[in-house]
């Protein structure tokens, strides 16, 4: 079993550095400018706060998702850098030795490569938000998914780490929406609301 496991993580390792280096190896001039600034936009989850601001502007709705995609960036960003990277470890990719183009280049993270906390962060906050906002869904579902992308195309990040990034950031997303749906219903609205939980959790009946 144990040689079955390790054998299938080399294959996924071998495939996962073969399509690094394909991506590497692709010229994208025209693309390279544009993904690079993206890529370095992205630092400190500055785009989605930025969105969530401007949605933020506005009362209900856009107001909700605004504070569901930021809970879901905190909750995301905690567990890629300070779970996720610490646990796995892994080492950032050769950039110099794929012969990534220097057009491409942003500085190279000091931090482990595995999961990619800007593909989490930017994951769950579109995940959030589209679930609460669903008109939002799909060009914040575009734009994570240019971030991730843009991760592996200015070198700093393997394909997997990207993949890994985007599961974690769909299960914080459900972790931060979740968490603000049993805040909602058990706030209290007024004192009697808060007496009547007390006595009901006393009887047992809640």
């Amino acid at each position: 079993m144990r040689r079955s496991f390790a054998a299938a993580l080399h294959d996924l390792r071998a495939v996962d550095g073969a399509v690094y280096a394909a991506v590497a190896a692709t010229p994208t001039p025209t693309l390279d400018t544009g993904l690079r600034r993206l890529s370095t936009a992205a630092d400190h989850s500055k785009i989605s706060l930025a969105v969530a601001a401007a949605l933020a502007v506005f009362p209900g709705r856009p107001r909700r998702a605004a504070l569901a995609g930021v809970g879901a960036v905190a909750v995301a960003s905690v567990s890629a850098n300070l779970v996720g990277k610490r646990v796995v470890r892994r080492r950032r990719p050769d950039r110099e030795a794929a012969r990534v183009g220097v057009a491409r280049h942003v500085p190279m993270p000091a931090s482990a490569s595995f999961p990619s906390g800007h593909t989490a962060s930017a994951v769950a906050f579109a995940t959030a938000v589209g679930v609460v906002l669903p008109v939002a869904a799909v060009p914040l579902g575009v734009l994570a998914g240019a971030v991730g992308y843009s991760r592996v195309h200015t070198g700093v990040h393997y394909p997997g780490d990207v993949a890994a990034g985007a599961v974690l950031g769909v299960a914080s997303a459900a972790t931060a929406l979740a968490a603000g749906a049993s805040w909602t219903a058990i706030r209290p609205t007024d004192g009697s609301t808060l007496a009547r939980h007390v006595l009901l959790a006393r009887l047992g009946l809640t």
